[in-house]
C-alpha cells in the first residue's frame, strides 16, 4: 500500500472536529470539571440527566481524547514525511513545536485544568526517537504501553495482601480544593489555582488513570497509521477498516463486561483497582478504535460527516476557545451557572457552543488558510525558515 500524501487528508480533519464537538459536550455537562448537581430537580429530569450522563460517557468517556491522540501521531508522520521527502530532519523542529504547544497548553490551563494539551507537549517527546525505528519495533513499543506495565507492577505487588484498604487516590485532594475555587474565587483565583493545585491533580489523574502510558502509544499508532496510508480513500482501505472494526468489537464487549462489573471479579481492592485501570484503559481504547473506523467506513460513503471539518481544521482554536467561553459560562468568576445546570441543559449548551463554534471556523477559513492559533504555532514553528521551504505544511 502506499504511504500517506502531504497534502491534507478530509477524513482526518472532520475526525479531528468530531473529536472536539464530542470533548465540547462531554466538558459541558461536566461543567469544564466542576462536577456538581443542582438540587430542586424533579425525578423525570434526574431521569433523563442520567440517561445522558451515562450515555455521552460510554461513547465519548476516555475515547475522544484517545481519537485527538492517534491524530497527534498521524499529523507528525505528515509533517516528518514531507521533510523526509526533501532529506531534512523534522525531529528538531518537532521538539521546538512541542515547546509552543506547552506553552499553549499553559494559556489554557489557567481556564480548564484538564488541558491535555501541555500533557501531549510533554509526551509527544516519545515520538522522536523511535521515528526512524522500524514499524515492526513501534508497534512492540505501543503494545507494551498499553498493557499499563506499572498498573501490572501494582497487582503483583498487591496479590500477597489483596484485601488491605486503599487510600483515595492522591489527585481527588487536588481536585476537592478545586472546587472552593471554581464556586467562588475570582477569575485570577481560577487562574492561579489551575496552574499550581489543578495541575498537579491533573498530571496525577493521567498517572493514576494510566494515561502517561495510553498516550505515546497512541501517538505511535497513529505514526504508523500514516506510514501504512490507511485514512486513503481505497477499497483496500475499506476492507482494513471493516476488519478492524470487527476486532474491536470483538475486543470491546468482553472488557467492557469486565470494567462494569469488577465486583464479580473475586479479587481484593488493593488488586481490583490497578486491574480496574489496565481493563478500563483496555476498553476505551477498543472502542475508540471502533468510533474511528466506523467514522472512517461512513465517510468514505456519506460525505455530510464533512460537516465536521472546519473545526477539525482549527481544532486548535477551536479546544482553547471552548475552555474561555465554557469555564466563563460555569464557573463563579462568570456566570456560576453549575448552580442551575443539569446534564440535559449542560447538553443543549454544549451543542449550541459546538455549532457557534463550528459557524465561526467556516466564515474564518473563508478569508484564512489556517485558524488563527494554527497560524500562530506554525508561524513560530517555522521560524527562521523561508517561506519556501515550509509554505506547504499543514
Amino acid at each position: 500500500m502506499t504511504t500517506t500524501t502531504t497534502s491534507r487528508l478530509d477524513v482526518i480533519d472532520a475526525l479531528r472536529g468530531f473529536a472536539i464537538v464530542s470533548i465540547m459536550l462531554l466538558h459541558n455537562i461536566e461543567h469544564f470539571d466542576f462536577y456538581y448537581a443542582p438540587g430542586g430537580r424533579p425525578e423525570w429530569l434526574k431521569f433523563i440527566d442520567q440517561q445522558i450522563w451515562d450515555g455521552l460517557f460510554f461513547l465519548f468517556g476516555g475515547k475522544s481524547y484517545a481519537i485527538f491522540a492517534l491524530l497527534f501521531g498521524m499529523t507528525f508522520y505528515i509533517q516528518y514525511h514531507n521533510r523526509e521527502v526533501r532529506g531534512e530532519d523534522f525531529r528538531t523542529r518537532f521538539a521546538w513545536r512541542l515547546i509552543l504547544l506547552l506553552g499553549f497548553g499553559l494559556f489554557n490551563s489557567m481556564f480548564y485544568h484538564g488541558d491535555i494539551l501541555s500533557i501531549y507537549a510533554v509526551l509527544g517527546l516519545a515520538l522522536i526517537p523511535v521515528a526512524r525505528l522500524r514499524s515492526g519495533w513501534v508497534a512492540l513499543i505501543a503494545f507494551i504501553l498499553l498493557l499499563q506495565p506499572y498498573a501490572w507492577i501494582e497487582v503483583i505487588q498487591a496479590w500477597p495482601d489483596p484485601d488491605r484498604k486503599l487510600a483515595d487516590p492522591q489527585s481527588w485532594a487536588y481536585f476537592g480544593r478545586a472546587n472552593e475555587y471554581f464556586a467562588h474565587g475570582s477569575a485570577f483565583d481560577v487562574w492561579k489555582g489551575n496552574l499550581t493545585n489543578g495541575k498537579i491533580g491533573v498530571i496525577r489523574w493521567n498517572w493514576e488513570n494510566g494515561r502517561i502510558f495510553q498516550i505515546p502509544a497512541l501517538f505511535m499508532l497513529g505514526m504508523l497509521a500514516g506510514r501504512k496510508g490507511v485514512f486513503k480513500i481505497s477499497d483496500e482501505n475499506k476492507r482494513f477498516w471493516r476488519r478492524t472494526l470487527g476486532m474491536a468489537l470483538l475486543a470491546f464487549i468482553p472488557f467492557y463486561l469486565l470494567k462494569t462489573w469488577p465486583e464479580y471479579w473475586g479479587v481484593g481492592e488493593a488488586v481490583r483497582r490497578p486491574l480496574l485501570t489496565i481493563i478500563t484503559s483496555w476498553s476505551n481504547v477498543a472502542l475508540m478504535v471502533v468510533l474511528v473506523s466506523t467514522f472512517s467506513l461512513l465517510f468514505y460513503s456519506w460525505r455530510g460527516l464533512a460537516v465536521f471539518s472546519p473545526l477539525g481544521r482549527m481544532s486548535l482554536t477551536s479546544y482553547v476557545v471552548q475552555s474561555i467561553v465554557g469555564t466563563s459560562i460555569y464557573y463563579g468568576f462568570g456566570l456560576g451557572i453549575y448552580q442551575y445546570t443539569g446534564p440535559s441543559f449542560a447538553l443543549a449548551i454544549g451543542l449550541t457552543l459546538a455549532l457557534l463554534q463550528r459557524q465561526f471556523s467556516v466564515w474564518w477559513l473563508v478569508r484564512h488558510p489556517q485558524g488563527p492559533l494554527e497560524t500562530l504555532w506554525h508561524r513560530l514553528t517555522w521560524i527562521g525558515k523561508t517561506p519556501q521551504s515550509n509554505q506547504k505544511l499543514a
